[in-house]
C-alpha cells in the first residue's frame, strides 16, 4: 500500500500544473478509481486540507496517505507529491538565469496561464457542484452561490481583508446550512 501511495502521488506531482487547486480533480479521479475513499470523505479531506497552512495538494496527499496507511502513508504520500516539484525547482534554478529572457520560455509561461485558469475553474465547479446528488439548482447550490457572490462583493467593492471574508463565509455557511 505504501508503494501505491508513493507512486500515485509521484505521478500526480509529476503530471500536474497550476498549483494545488488545479490538482484536486486529478487526485480525486485517481483515488476514486482505486476505490480508496468515497466522494463525501474526499470532500471532507480537501476541506480540511484547505484550512491547514501550505499547499492544498500536499495537504490533501498527506491526509489521504494518513487515512489509508497512518503516519507512514502520510509521509510517503507527502514525499511522493513534493519530490517532482523539488527536482524541477532545483533543475530550473540552475538554468533560470540563462533562460529568463528567452522568448520561447516566456511564451510558454504565457501559454500555460489560460490552461491553469481553466483547470482551477473546472475544479471549483466540479468540487462545489459535483458532489450534489439532487438537481443542479437546489437550495444547497443556491446557498453556495450566495456565499460566493457575497465574498466577491466583500473583496472587490468593500476591500475586506481575505481573513474577514473567510470568517464571514464560514458564518454564512453555518447559518444557511
Amino acid at each position: 500500500m505504501l508503494w501505491e501511495l508513493f507512486w500515485l502521488f509521484l505521478k500526480v506531482g509529476s503530471l500536474s500544473f497550476g498549483g494545488g487547486y488545479a490538482v484536486i480533480t486529478l487526485i480525486q479521479r485517481e483515488v476514486m478509481d482505486k476505490g480508496w475513499i468515497e466522494p463525501e470523505r474526499f470532500q471532507e479531506l480537501v476541506s480540511l486540507a484547505g484550512m491547514a497552512p501550505g499547499s492544498i495538494a500536499t495537504n490533501t496527499a498527506t491526509l489521504i496517505g494518513y487515512s489509508e496507511s497512518g503516519i507512514p502513508g502520510a509521509i510517503v504520500s507527502t514525499i511522493g507529491i513534493i519530490l517532482p516539484s523539488l527536482a524541477i525547482v532545483i533543475c530550473f534554478t540552475a538554468f533560470f538565469l540563462r533562460l529568463q529572457n528567452n522568448t520561447w520560455v516566456r511564451s510558454s509561461f504565457y501559454g500555460l496561464r489560460p490552461i491553469v485558469t481553466g483547470l482551477i475553474i473546472y475544479a471549483a465547479i466540479h468540487f462545489g457542484i459535483g458532489g450534489n446528488t439532487g438537481s443542479l439548482l437546489d437550495w444547497t447550490t443556491l446557498g453556495m452561490l450566495v456565499i460566493c457572490a457575497g465574498c466577491l462583493l466583500g473583496i472587490i467593492k468593500y476591500k475586506l481583508h481575505p481573513f474577514v471574508v473567510i470568517l464571514l463565509a464560514a458564518a454564512g455557511g453555518i447559518v444557511i446550512f
